[in-house]
């Protein structure tokens, strides 16, 4: 059973990081939430769910202090001299920098070394500066930082050190950050979202990365598998309050749906009380004694709490969408390249009635290209697609509401689609109501677009999409921006939906929960037709990657072998003939071991003991197989 956290949770100072004592914020008459206490200890791994507009981001930003907070002997206290990294929904980069300055910006003489390095790569004629650099390198011991830092890079996919930070696309400028903070090594990580914008391969590396025991986390995200498989805690921002949870994100729907139901009997007892003293209170004689007086006091705080609302505050989604004829959409061959870059090959197929197909593929192998060529906004190179008379798209873009030059109110965005939806036998629905529906209030319908968070922007988007009543729905990252709640019901209608769903996703929860069926886009112009999950599929590629590793760990042992064979001729002592064949056999079998540990790491069971134990005993390998290699080249040499 979760408890709203109190000022007398206990206090485990030694390994305490994080203290919030009493911590308030409010917008103009909104309070968003009050007298707030929280307490996060070393190595916890702590995430925060909450409805959007509930002020889970306000929170974060109080905790990083980029927000001032409020409340009477309100207080913030993060342990002394422990490093803290914060990663925004929404990075900004210094004007004028690119990506090698942005990435680079640190004090820490380590970094600066590593920058001075990288900038030299990067204009090798300069041979003076190119060896200072690495004399500093050296001074500094700073090459295993440097691999690492290469590893962060190299796995977020930022490559071009001198692109401006100003051409940058708002996806990537969240890696970029998201790296800038990785390679600071901070000790306690406040992450806003920082899974939005990253493909399955990068979220599956950054799980790795974040299980490590030395690291502490407070992050908000509506990856469930992510939360899953890193959290041991996770927080509510409910109505103002915040209640704790002890365990994942399974734990976690368990425990809420039972303080929700122990709520609502709690309730029911106290209104059944409140209408007892509402009798009371109406034929209340004029004269009041000082018991009478105590009464009525009470009567009002019973009042307040009997008029406290439970529900869950979830948008509804009842649109069926037009019904579909026998011909949906069929895909006849078709091919698109840029240039030298291959997206999609000569590609066919035809979707089946209720067809719910999921895209995977890392970023830039062509899969919103492919959205494009369906919905007819884009032609393919080569072949033809060809859609049923009776279909209608709905399009849910990453790009989101684009209202150009004018801004408008709610419900005008709305009207402007439709003044109302058609539902079963013959109703109706309006604009008004069907906004309502998506939690927008009548008051709230006056506001005007630009002034929605991006959730609110985001939610309001999928109605307009809805409201179009489709019955062939393309999402393209239909999660971002979207909290978790809220992504319950989507996945809901989409299971319902009686229409065909194609859902470009990183959210492998959504995936596995909708979708037997993937499109995956590897690359290189080619599509794999895969029947199954994701896990399923994910589970097939980690076996092959697997025995791939073996192969290639054997091939150094192989070479060394025949190497060999030349060198004993040489004019080696024999004593330097036995120390070659010594290091040969010594190399092969680390790099065995070193392939083995690295399988270990794809496992998604291990313990934060055993990931502890595996990365020492790797670092080890790694420091042993350099220092061979080192002496073998001598050696040959």
């Amino acid at each position: 059973m979760p408890s709203q956290i109190t000022n007398h949770q206990s206090q485990i100072t030694s390994l305490n990081y994080l203290t919030l004592e009493n911590i308030t914020k409010s917008y103009g008459e909104k309070t968003l939430f009050r007298n707030v206490n929280l307490q996060v200890n070393k190595g916890q791994k702590v995430a925060l769910i909450a409805k959007n507009g509930s002020g889970k981001t306000t929170l974060m930003r109080v905790i990083a202090g980029t927000e001032p907070g409020e409340g009477e002997n309100g207080k913030i206290q993060f342990r002394k001299e422990i490093r803290i990294g914060y990663l925004p929904q929404e990075p900004e980069f210094a004007a004028g920098h690119n990506v090698l300055d942005a990435v680079f910006d640190s004090d820490t003489e380590t970094i600066k070394a590593i920058r001075r390095y990288e900038l030299a790569l990067l204009h090798p004629n300069n041979e003076q500066e190119l060896q200072a650099a690495l004399s500093r390198m050296d001074d500094l011991k700073a090459w295993d930082y440097e691999s690492r830092v290469k590893e962060i890079l190299f796995k977020l996919r930022i490559t071009n050190l001198e692109q401006s930070v100003t051409t940058l696309s708002g996806g990537q400028k969240k890696r970029l950050a998201l790296a800038k903070l990785l390679i600071e090594e901070p000790e306690f990580l406040i992450l806003d979202e920082p899974t939005n914008h990253l493909d399955l391969d990068m979220i599956e590396w950054l799980e790795v990365y974040l299980k490590q025991p030395n690291l502490t986390l407070f992050m908000v995200t509506h990856d469930r598998y992510f939360m899953e498989r890193i959290c041991d805690n996770i927080l509510e921002l409910d109505r103002g309050e915040l209640y704790k949870y002890t365990g994942g994100y399974k734990d976690f729907l368990e425990k809420r749906a039972l303080r929700l139901e122990n709520e609502a009997i709690e309730l029911d007892k106290t209104q059944k009380v409140y209408k007892k003293e509402l009798e009371w209170m109406r034929r209340m004689p004029q004269a009041r004694s000082t018991k009478a007086n105590a009464r009525i006091d009470r009567f009002y705080d019973i009042e307040d709490k009997a008029s406290k609302r439970l529900d869950a505050d979830a948008i509804q989604i009842d649109i069926k969408g037009q019904r579909l004829g026998g011909k949906i959409l069929e895909l006849h061959y078709v091919s698109k390249a840029y240039g030298d870059l291959k997206l999609v090959p000569d590609f066919h197929y035809q979707f089946q009635q209720g067809e719910k197909v999921g895209i995977v593929g890392k970023n830039g192998v062509g899969k919103t290209t492919f959205l494009h060529m369906l919905t007819g906004e884009e032609r393919p190179d080569t072949g033809k697609v060809v859609s049923g008379e009776t279909v209608v798209f709905g399009y849910y873009t990453q790009e989101g509401i684009n209202l150009g030059k004018e801004d408008k109110r709610m419900i005008d965005f709305i009207k402007d689609i439709a003044e109302y939806i058609p539902l079963d036998k013959g109703q109706k629905l309006t604009a008004a109501s069907l906004l309502e529906r998506f939690l927008f209030t009548r008051e709230q319908q006056q506001v005007y677009v630009s002034q929605l968070s991006g959730g609110e922007r985001r939610r309001l988007y999928l109605l307009s999409i809805l409201m179009r009543n489709p019955n062939f729905l393309i999402l393209d990252e239909p999660t971002n921006d979207l909290d978790v709640m809220t992504l319950n019901v989507l996945e809901d209608f989409l299971q319902e939906f009686p229409g065909c769903v194609v859902i470009v996703s990183h959210d492998r929860f959504l995936l596995d929960k909708l979708c037997d069926h993937l499109f995956v886009f590897e690359g290189n112009g080619q599509i794999k037709d895969y029947n199954g999950r994701y896990m399923d599929y994910r589970a097939e590629q980690v076996e092959l990657e697997r025995e791939l590793r073996q192969q290639q760990a054997f091939a150094p042992v192989i070479k060394t072998e025949a190497a060999s064979q030349v060198r004993t001729a040489s004019g080696l002592t024999n004593k330097e003939k036995n120390e070659l064949k010594k290091l040969e056999r010594e190399i092969g079998e680390l790099e065995v071991r070193k392939a083995q540990l690295h399988e270990k790491f794809t496992q998604t069971n291990l313990s934060l003991a055993d990931i502890d134990k595996f990365t020492k005993e790797l670092q080890k390998v790694e420091a042993d197989l350099e220092e061979k290699e080192m002496r073998w080249l001598e050696l040959s040499e």
